[in-house]
């Protein structure tokens, strides 16, 4: 009789634990949704950037600074992320496409390390 018990015990954590963990995952990765947008404009605003676009970098710069505040970790590539998009954004107000572009560089290299 123990044994059955034990048995259905170990098959509905089983069960338990392959439902379960694919929707934990789901969620985490969920969150981090607005980091990819973010990352996602900040490769647009370099790519403009090097066209010489300041316009277009601030553009992107501001929608990739939009994500990356909502995306609301604690992590330092993110905060050195945003730190570089208020600077691109900054310097695309400028005319500074060159320098605009640099920052946002900057913003997707830190951007690619959040996890």
């Amino acid at each position: 009789m123990k044994v059955r018990i034990h048995r259905g015990a170990l098959v509905v954590a089983a069960v338990a634990a392959l439902v379960g963990f694919p929707l934990l995952s789901g969620l985490a990765l969920a969150g981090n949704k607005h980091v990819d947008e973010a990352l996602a404009h900040a490769k647009e605003a370099v790519s403009h950037g090097k066209a010489g676009h300041a316009d277009a970098v601030v553009q992107h710069g501001e929608e990739a600074l939009k994500h990356a505040m909502a995306a609301g970790m604690k992590n330092p590539h993110l905060d050195e992320g945003v730190t570089h998009l208020k600077e691109a954004v900054a310097h695309g107000k400028a005319g500074h496409a060159d320098v605009a572009t640099q920052h946002a560089e900057g913003a997707v290299t830190h951007l690619s390390e959040v996890k």
